[in-house]
């Protein structure tokens, strides 16, 4: 068993899933070559459905009456409307840029959870986003990833409404999911908007462009990989994270994907500069003074 509750364990969690999600952009990058964004974000959510189905099956009745409807706004929050906005930015902004932008979501955690979750301000812990958030700022400016037209502004801010979703998704299961097991949360978001995405797969005749071509087919594999490790597996790992942290270390992975980003750049041909590597230790000192934080307030509770 995983035990989450030694430090060493969190941090090798958070950067497994900054790994995943890293991933993810190159990802849904590649899938937009065959598919359009609605398409690329119903077959990411369909196959999701399909992967967590049996637990769907076996679990169905332990759910309560009372806990569906929270489910339901988790399922839409953390996995449902994200997966249509990421692909769409995408289309016009650069999957580095995409992953970037997503590391505004812990500064949105802190402002979401104090003003609508009760959360309390801490002074240390809002040092580390800012310094994270900081770290993650320098990296997409010096990367040059920003591209200053207009009409690529709104793609930018569809980025942004992704990650307030996040955002707000992590304050809502932690206050509102405390009892319900991260398997379940995860698994019976997707029984919602699993079947939605199929009905949308089959009015645009999805299954027949797939095996249109053989370049259709490899990119439904990596639309795969991203549902089955990016999004179903990782939001299950994510889950139990939030449980085990505060919601505000848990979302500094979003402060890590760039990381991953850069290297998978680095593996395909791209170099790596000093000044990132600076910006790099910059995000890391921002995620260590969050993580700092956390252990005092568990300290405080206990």
């Amino acid at each position: 068993m995983f035990d989450l509750s030694k430090t060493i364990n969190q941090w090798i969690l958070l950067l497994f899933l900054a790994f995943l999600w890293g991933s993810s952009f190159i990802l849904m990058k590649k899938a937009l070559i065959s598919y359009d964004f609605e398409q690329v974000a119903s077959l990411r959510i369909f196959i999701s459905f399909l992967f967590l189905l049996p637990i769907i099956i076996k679990n169905f009745k332990k759910i309560k009456k009372n806990q569906w409807i929270n489910i339901f706004i988790a399922g839409l929050l953390g996995s449902g409307v994200p997966a249509y906005l990421f692909p769409l930015a995408q289309t016009t902004i650069s999957s580095s840029m995409a992953g970037m932008l997503n590391s505004t979501v812990p500064l949105f955690t802190v402002i979401v959870g104090i003003l609508f979750f009760g959360v309390s301000f801490r002074k240390l812990k809002f040092l580390g986003v800012l310094v994270g958030l900081g770290g993650a700022l320098g990296l997409i400016f010096y990367s040059g990833s920003i591209n200053y037209q207009a009409d690529h502004i709104p793609y930018a801010l569809i980025v942004v409404g992704a990650s307030f979703c996040y955002a707000t998704n992590v304050n809502f299961i932690k206050t509102k999911l405390k009892v319900v097991s991260s398997l379940n949360i995860t698994s019976f978001g997707f029984l919602f908007i699993g079947p939605i995405a199929f009905v949308h797969l089959l009015s645009n005749n999805t299954f027949s462009q797939i095996t249109s071509t053989n370049e259709s087919l490899l990119h439904l594999f990596y639309i795969s990989i991203l549902a089955i490790l990016g999004t179903s597996i990782a939001i299950i790992l994510f889950n139990m994270l939030i449980k085990r942290v505060s919601a505000v270390f848990a979302t500094t992975v979003t402060y890590i994907i760039p990381i991953f980003a850069m290297l998978w750049g680095v593996a395909d041909g791209e170099s790596i500069s000093l000044n990132q590597i600076i910006f790099i230790l910059i995000i890391l000192t921002g995620v260590y003074i969050i993580n700092k934080d956390n252990k005092l307030e568990q300290k405080t509770e206990q």
